[in-house]
């Protein structure tokens, strides 16, 4: 017969192994995001791999959702390194940061926007400003 803290603690384990398992898969979608978003834009995915920087709660239209943030590095040329992020919701792409061409700085662009693949770029301040 097991104890009450024997049972809280195989509870506690397979909570553990279920947050491990979910963030796993939450990250590999991750990376298939940033392979697309590179292809789409032209730019190389450096080390085919992407790592979590950041988990905020972000507050949209009154609601409050939990909110990852992924960075990656990208090249243009092959030859330079390029800092890049990631924002998703679930396993939904929130918004992404691409270095502009030609310069080290980020853009960003809200993927939720209907015009974002027309090149709809909202600055992070105004992105804040907006939610």
């Amino acid at each position: 017969m097991t104890s009450f803290t024997d049972l809280f603690w195989l509870m506690a384990l397979a909570a553990v192994i279920g947050a491990w398992y979910r963030l796993t898969r939450a990250r590999e979608i991750a990376v298939q995001a940033a392979s697309a978003l590179c292809r789409r834009h032209g730019l190389q995915l450096l080390d085919q791999s992407v790592g979590l920087r950041a988990i905020r709660l972000q507050g949209v239209n009154g609601a409050r959702r939990l909110e990852r943030c992924y960075a990656f590095e990208v090249s243009d040329d092959g030859m330079s390194r390029q800092a890049a992020r990631l924002w998703m919701v679930g396993n939904e792409v929130a918004s992404f940061s691409l270095p502009m061409s030609g310069n080290p700085d980020l853009e960003t662009v809200v993927a939720t926007d209907p015009g974002v693949y027309a090149g709809n770029v909202i600055s992070l301040a105004e992105r804040r400003r907006l939610h």
